[in-house]
């Protein structure tokens, strides 16, 4: 059987996502909702309203889609899972029940306390307690100290301050910020910890899963992981500090506890599941879930993926998963991030971008771009995502950032240590 696929979203993971759909034997058409100028290369983009199922499932009755996949979280934590499985259509992420695991921080931890999942510490705290947060906060004494809102914050809303003055600054950002208040309603402070952070991909039907991949992101906007969180600057995969050792611990006391737990209480995990961790002294621990793929991370797992995405994909929907051999290649992948000066603060859009035909040996992924005249424009705050490969990690640093440099466009920014500290392993 062949598929119309329709696919929500328009960063560089959802062209990702339409890069390795594109590329099935199964596939019969794909529709990217809204898209961006590299997803028209994969399928057809279409501009729909998707924060109003109505207008999505009236689309995709006109059309005779035979599934949807959903890229980013907001639409998931909004309950797009549920809305069309009511209407008897496949789609490949987890119902808003489960993907509470991302949309709320508080419903994370209690989760992971009740099923033993190792975590940092916490306590969590309204909007109209934020001074009780504070004394809090003087009370532990103990800095770095980790304050996230607890709803989405389009990953802007986790802050680590080093100092009591800094604390008290960020409680006042969180009060009074408007594009942040909504997601801090309620604060949950945790206690820093220390290690390293890498992510592990699993994919579920609810019953089985397998993991995707692994990967380390550079969430800060800084060399040396400096400066303000963003939504991530760059990656690799394989992380080598996700040894086999380490995956094992990840498999038997984060990933089968998660799913299984999902499930025994009524609200089965189907999609994908990003657990982000801190690789600690005392062994793995979740920093925190993802109810989808990372972004930058899907950009160097999925040109990893030997196996056709859309057929595992369909296995998932059909709840056939432990069925399904998922297979890798031995090369790694970088990317690295171009991103609009300014960027994770206010930047200009609109600087057109050169030299994307002259890129040969690495994929171009775009993120926030804008196709006007058959000209390419910056569009966003992360640009553009250059993904190289090698056959060890050295080599795909150097092979990636060699097709950076071919890229142009007026006050372009880039980190040029994405990976470094994975050469340390």
């Amino acid at each position: 059987m062949k598929y119309k696929v329709l696919l929500i979203g328009s960063g560089g993971r959802e062209h990702a996502l339409a890069w390795a759909i594109s590329k099935s034997p199964k596939l019969e058409k794909l529709y990217i909702a809204p898209g961006n100028p590299g997803t028209a290369a994969c399928g057809e983009n279409v501009d729909l309203n998707t924060s109003d199922f109505e207008v999505v499932w009236e689309f995709i009755q006109e059309n005779h889609i035979n599934l949807t996949v959903v890229g980013p979280e907001q639409p998931l934590v909004d309950g797009i899972a549920n809305f069309l499985e009511t209407k008897g259509h496949l789609v490949f992420g987890p119902k808003l029940q489960a993907a509470m695991l991302e949309g709320s921080k508080e419903f994370a931890k209690e989760f992971m306390q009740r099923h033993n999942i190792p975590t940092a510490a916490y306590r969590v705290f309204d909007q109209d307690n934020f001074d009780g947060a504070a004394e809090y906060i003087k009370e532990q004494n103990k800095y770095p100290v980790v304050l996230k809102a607890d709803g989405l914050a389009g990953g802007k809303g986790v802050f680590i301050p080093e100092s009591e003055a800094e604390a008290m600054e960020v409680l006042d950002e969180l009060r009074n910020n408007d594009s942040l208040k909504d997601a801090a309603s309620r604060l949950v402070i945790e206690e820093f910890m220390v290690g390293e952070e890498a992510s592990v991909f699993a994919i579920s039907d609810g019953d089985s899963w397998k993991v995707i991949g692994n990967a380390q992101d550079h969430k800060r906007i800084g060399e040396g992981d400096t400066g303000l969180n963003t939504g991530g600057m760059g990656a690799y995969s394989p992380a080598p500090v996700v040894t086999d050792e380490i995956l094992r611990r990840v498999e038997e006391e984060i990933i089968e506890p998660t799913i299984s737990g999902m499930r025994e209480e009524g609200n089965p995990y189907a999609g994908i599941l990003y657990c982000g961790l801190m690789i600690t002294a005392e062994g793995p621990k979740v920093v925190e879930y993802n109810c989808r793929f990372g972004d930058p991370e899907c950009q160097v797992i999925l040109p990893r993926m030997k196996t056709d995405l859309l057929d595992v994909i369909i296995a998932c929907t059909h709840g056939k998963l432990g069925k399904t051999e998922i297979q890798f290649d031995d090369d790694v992948r970088c990317t690295v991030v171009l991103a609009s000066g300014g960027y994770p603060e206010s930047y200009e859009k609109g600087k057109e971008i050169t030299g994307l035909d002259e890129v040969e040996n690495a994929i171009v992924f775009h993120a926030g771009t804008k196709e006007v005249d058959g000209k390419i424009y910056t569009n966003g705050g992360r640009v553009l995502n250059i993904v190289g490969s090698g056959s060890d990690l050295k080599s795909a640093i150097e092979n990636t950032y060699a097709e950076v440099k071919k890229v142009h466009f007026e006050k372009a920014y880039y980190r040029n240590d994405i990976g470094a500290k994975g050469l340390e392993h």
